[in-house]
């Protein structure tokens, strides 16, 4: 395996691994859990179409979890004005508790993370994947 891929999946690994007693306390698949977060993270994205596009989650685990967030009232779907196709996933007063929860975990992660990290090298650490996302962006521009 080679390095980057290998980094990338042992983050994936070790994120589900942090969120699993949250997970389990509060009786969320991961994958449901993720959506949440992510629509809570993100509030700019606020479709299911979104998730898929960008969190790379199978239509049918979105299809399927996000059927189940509305069902015990985490979210609500919200036609959009002017586009009856489309509806909006609105995170609701039960989520956020949750979403308080999840936040502190994922904060926690990241901390675990950097752990062992002076400040300057996080600092050099982020200027990177900051150079990095504007490159990958401009050759996802290029490409089109």
């Amino acid at each position: 395996m080679n390095r980057g891929l290998e980094f990338v999946h042992k983050s994936m690994l070790a994120y589900s691994a942090a969120c699993r007693p949250l997970c389990q306390k509060l009786k969320l698949t991961q994958t449901a859990f993720d959506i949440l977060m992510f629509l809570a993270n993100n509030p700019c994205y606020k479709t299911a179409s979104e998730i898929v596009e960008i969190r790379h989650i199978k239509a049918n685990l979105v299809s399927v979890n996000v059927d189940r967030l509305v069902r015990e009232g985490y979210l609500l779907r919200q036609p959009v004005k002017g586009d009856r196709r489309k509806t909006e996933l609105i995170c609701t007063a039960l989520a956020q508790p949750v979403i308080e929860q999840g936040r502190a975990v994922q904060d926690n992660f990241m901390k675990d993370l950097l752990r062992g990290m002076d400040e300057a090298t996080q600092a050099a650490f982020f200027s990177a994947i900051t150079i990095i996302d504007r490159n990958m962006d401009e050759l996802l521009k290029e490409m089109k």
